[in-house]
């Protein structure tokens, strides 16, 4: 009677085992029919009885389920592309994904294509909140790749979501994350278009075969830097200005000599007003490229910002005797000098009509022309590139009125005019 029993036991256990597997099947022919909801109805349905299903039903189960909220080519619903990637991933969790694991694969590759694709459209269209999280739901989904935590943690910013920024930065800095990639790149002879390539062999293959040719390989710049500095910024945001500060100290305790790291302190030791840190930190990064013209322009703006008009125009200069077409540190001379107009002008406008006044008010004025001939020629460096400051050319125009050079006051008014359309 116990031997019956069991037999009965088993014959149920193989009756039920039979069901649930016809019902999958039943579910995968919705899928193939292209009824994508109604297969999602009937897996989902299915959910309850997987404690009584195999390691093979299993595999089986999230392979169809994962088909269903794939969808077709046209489906934009990354809720659902996501659903399809998360069942797509616990195929190979079951039966070793021996049956279905490598389409599996193929097909949850196809659903991230299409998630990155609606995050890319979210942040074009400034949803930064909907483009972070679908592309942290990628990252949980693919751990290994933690650009996609990245990429969140910069949508998160630019939504002025600054918790789940730093919550995801922080992430990032624990994970030591540097965003470092190795890019291999040729030519395509036929249409002249600079390709990638995922290794270097299969790249010298292609030149080898001489479809390509310029083959490069190219180190990409450390992202860390830029990690610390917004960890810093969000909590300066948060008028956090200690904890920023260790933010930053500690990013440079464990790499002291990154140039990225460097220049984002700098930024940090500026933005809190700290001129000596910001001078000092930017110093070393000079040390490594003294020929760049936009760190001493940097300096600069730093010193001006602290109200040491005399050290800013220092820098400035220093920059223009390494590129004397630097736009911005003519631009800023210029404006330096400049902003001495409004001193005279209230002097000018204080005096009265005796005859010492009257000799001070020209002695004025002739100062006042002079400043205005000494800005024309920083200004018009400004404006002679392809791209001319808007704001240069409007104060070449007021300059040449007030200096009465009639032909050059028509000149940038035409200018003017135009730019401003």
């Amino acid at each position: 009677m116990k031997t019956k029993s069991l037999l009965l036991a088993a014959l149920s256990f193989s009756a039920v085992t039979f069901a649930q597997k016809k019902e999958i099947k039943s579910a995968e022919k919705t899928v193939e029919s292209g009824s994508y909801a109604e297969a999602q109805t009937e897996i989902n349905g299915l959910e309850g009885m997987m404690g009584q299903m195999d390691e093979k039903e299993k595999e089986y189960y999230y392979f169809v389920k994962g088909r269903a909220y794939l969808g077709g080519e046209e489906n934009k619903n990354a809720d659902d592309l996501l659903k399809a990637m998360e069942a797509f991933s616990k195929v190979s969790e079951f039966n070793d994904g021996d049956k279905y694991g490598d389409e599996a694969m193929n097909y949850k590759q196809t659903a991230m294509n299409a998630v990155i694709s609606s995050a890319v459209d979210d942040q074009n269209a400034q949803k930064y909140d909907a483009a972070a999280n679908k592309l942290y739901t990628l990252y949980t989904l693919t751990p290994k790749d933690t650009s996609y935590l990245y990429f969140a943690a910069s949508n998160a910013v630019n939504g002025q979501n600054y918790d789940t920024a730093l919550d995801y930065y922080s992430k990032l800095k624990d994970l030591g994350y540097t965003g470092i990639e190795t890019k291999y790149t040729a030519k395509n002879k036929e249409n002249g278009q600079v390709e990638s390539f995922p290794s270097e062999q299969q790249r010298d293959l292609f030149v080898k075969s001489g479809s390509h040719e310029d083959p490069k390989t190219e180190v990409t710049e450390s992202r860390s830097g830029e990690i610390a500095k917004n960890i810093a910024l969000i909590y300066i945001q948060e008028g956090k200005n200690e904890e920023a500060l260790g933010a930053i100290k500690d990013a440079l305790a464990e790499n002291p000599d990154d140039d990225a790291l460097l220049r984002s302190a700098a930024d940090v030791y500026l933005k809190m007003g700290m001129t000596e840190e910001y001078e000092a930190t930017l110093n070393k990064v000079i040390a490594k490229d003294p020929n760049n013209p936009g760190l001493y322009f940097n300096l600069g703006v730093g010193a001006a910002d602290s109200g040491n008009t005399e050290k800013a125009l220092g820098y400035y200069r220093k920059a223009l005797e390494i590129d004397p077409n630097y736009a911005g540190a003519n631009l800023n001379i210029a404006a330096l000098m400049l902003g001495k107009d409004k001193e005279i002008i209230e002097q000018m406008n204080s005096l009265g009509n005796t005859k010492a006044d009257n000799k001070k008010y020209e002695e004025l004025k002739a100062e006042r022309l002079k400043l205005y001939n000494d800005a024309v020629p920083y200004l018009e460096k400004a404006t002679s590139g392809d791209k001319p400051n808007i704001e240069a050319v409007r104060t070449l125009y007021n300059i040449h009125v007030q200096l009465g050079n009639d032909e050059e006051a028509k000149e940038y008014k035409t200018k003017l005019d135009a730019m401003q359309g």
